[in-house]
């Protein structure tokens, strides 16, 4: 694959959204990458980095240089050795990394202490990224964005078929990290991914879920529990039904779509299908179509990847 050229997607087949939650929604995935930008290229370095064994790693290295984000480079014929580097399409998750560690450092403060130190050179200050709009630099929130499916936009084709499908529970599944523990509790699971999507679209009640992603109640009344459980929806009941409960985001839950907002820019980047993007958002302020942009909140410039220095652990909570 030809991690400098998009992949084009064939017509009818899961789209931009689908191929990155099938991809992003793995824990070891972000881990790979996250540990490839703090600098590790060599197996031995992902090894003594990572809780992980070697057959999935092996197994990981393999599946994330066939997909184009790490480009396997042999600098030693005997005995064989050979490194993994980033790649352009890696390179480019920067801003979904950023505000994947910047959410849980803010709520789920107990794996603070291991998530990077992000430090932006510029004002040399450590940073917070502000999800802004590239086109009017505003800061921005999903409650400022109209968003509608686009060519090659749909529920079923915006599902992945191939990410973890992992119930949620208090403890991680043997094998798992845990290091992302509540982001792979919504990215990590096919169908925890589409009810939050869901839910920032504006479902609210448990047959609109049912109805919307076409679900059995067993599985969405699952997801609504977990997501519960960790504070990103909560019930409240309706005055005009009482026996009734909406289920809506959080301010835990609406603090996350800074990462659903740069992860989704990435896949239509990186996805394309002949018929066209897969969700279009437009910046009700401005009337631009949204492209995503993090800014620092201490000087209030845009934030590249060249100018944000990476340290592996946090000053601390």
């Amino acid at each position: 694959m030809d991690s400098e050229q998009p992949t084009h997607l064939k017509a009818g087949a899961p789209n931009a959204i689908g191929r990155t939650l099938g991809l992003l929604g793995d824990e070891w995935t972000l881990l790979l990458i996250q540990q490839a930008f703090l600098g590790a290229t060599r197996y031995g370095q992902f090894k003594a980095a990572l809780p992980i064994s070697n057959a999935v790693l092996t197994a990981r290295l393999g599946k994330l240089t066939k997909e184009g984000l790490l480009e396997r480079h042999i600098y030693q014929s005997s005995p064989l050795r050979a490194e993994y580097l980033l790649t352009p399409r890696s390179r480019s998750l920067w801003p979904a990394l950023l505000t994947i560690w910047d959410w849980e450092r803010h709520w789920v403060p107990a794996h603070a202490a291991t998530l990077p130190r992000m430090v932006h050179t510029e004002c040399s200050q450590e940073f917070t990224p502000v999800l802004s709009c590239g086109a009017c630099t505003r800061p921005v929130a999903a409650r400022d964005m109209d968003g509608v499916w686009g060519p090659s936009g749909s529920w079923e084709r915006s599902v992945p078929t191939a990410s973890t499908r992992r119930r949620w529970d208090s403890d991680q599944t043997p094998g798992q990290a845990g290091m992302f523990p509540e982001t792979m509790a919504i990215l990590g699971n096919r169908w925890s991914s589409a009810l939050i999507g869901a839910a920032f679209r504006g479902v609210t009640r448990f047959a609109d879920f049912e109805r919307t992603l076409g679900a059995p109640p067993a599985l969405i009344a699952d997801r609504i529990k977990a997501f519960a459980a960790t504070g990103v929806l909560e019930a409240t009941r309706t005055e005009t039904r009482p026996g009734w409960a909406e289920y809506r985001l959080t301010e835990k839950g609406r603090a996350f779509y800074p990462v659903i907002a740069t992860t989704l820019h990435w896949g239509h980047s990186w996805f394309l299908a002949p018929e066209g993007p897969a969700f279009i958002q437009t910046h009700r302020s401005c009337s631009s179509v949204f492209v995503p942009e993090l800014r620092c909140d201490g000087c209030g410039k845009a934030l590249h990847r060249r100018t944000i220095q990476i340290s592996p652990t946090a000053a601390g909570p």
